[in-house]
């Protein structure tokens, strides 16, 4: 987004219903969850501006929560932001929707973005699983920072992308930071090919439909379960690749 910097300007009326939507709980995005609410606010504590607040919630759902897409919960329950927190992994999705509860917990508004992208960070395993390399409704979030719109992606962990042979995703608060576009050697990895825009709630219904439309139903009715470990298989493939 490029809207120029408004914080000193009161907003309009307009603006302001808006924003309420975005800083509201909703029944995935449960802000008002103690736990969550608590996480929320230690992870920003100490901030001194809009932008380091935004970084501090960005960098602990990213690496506090492990990155692990093997056989998840489908079911809503299984969806909600607090959930997640509480088991202590997530995926793309359910880990946008952590980061953006908690920003709403800390008073930030935040909303949903999803795209369609191809070159995901996945093992051989899981893309067996879904019978393509196309991975439809990769989640992000949109922050309200310094009067505009920024887009970050928390979900993958800098432990993983090391595995991978990928740069973490850092986030400034100033710049969108949505994908890897390169891995550490240079070559060309994740890239968006659809994007599904913004919502002020996780659209559960929607992506459940898209991902029965595209994938084996056993894979989704199991959650992508490729049996293993993620990390584990991804530093595997790695390892052997180099070795080849």
């Amino acid at each position: 987004m490029t809207t120029q910097m408004a914080a000193a300007v009161p907003a309009a009326a307009g603006e302001c219903a808006e924003h309420a939507a975005y800083l509201a709980p909703t029944w995935f995005l449960d802000s008002d969850d103690a736990d969550l609410a608590a996480y929320a606010r230690a992870a920003a504590a100490g901030a001194a501006s809009e932008r380091a607040r935004a970084r501090g919630l960005y960098y602990a759902v990213r690496d506090d929560i492990r990155y692990d897409p093997y056989g998840f919960d489908t079911s809503r329950a299984g969806f909600r932001a607090s959930r997640c927190l509480e088991a202590g992994r997530g995926f793309c999705i359910t880990k946008a929707a952590l980061l953006a509860a908690c920003a709403r917990a800390v008073g930030m508004p935040a909303r949903l973005g999803y795209g369609d992208v191809r070159n995901h960070l996945a093992t051989a395993k899981l893309l067996e699983t879904m019978g393509t390399d196309l991975f439809v409704w990769h989640g992000y979030v949109e922050l309200w920072i310094d009067g505009r719109w920024v887009k970050a992606t928390p979900a993958f962990n800098r432990e993983l992308c090391a595995r991978f042979g990928v740069r973490s995703l850092e986030f400034d608060g100033r710049s969108d930071s949505l994908f890897h576009p390169f891995d550490v050697t240079g070559r060309k990895h994740m890239e968006y090919v659809r994007q599904h825009g913004h919502f002020t709630d996780l659209p559960y219904d929607r992506i459940m439909a898209a991902w029965r439309e595209h994938y084996p139903q056993a894979a989704v009715a199991s959650g992508f379960a490729a049996g293993g470990d993620f990390a584990a298989d991804a530093a595997a493939e790695r390892t052997g690749a180099g070795a080849a």
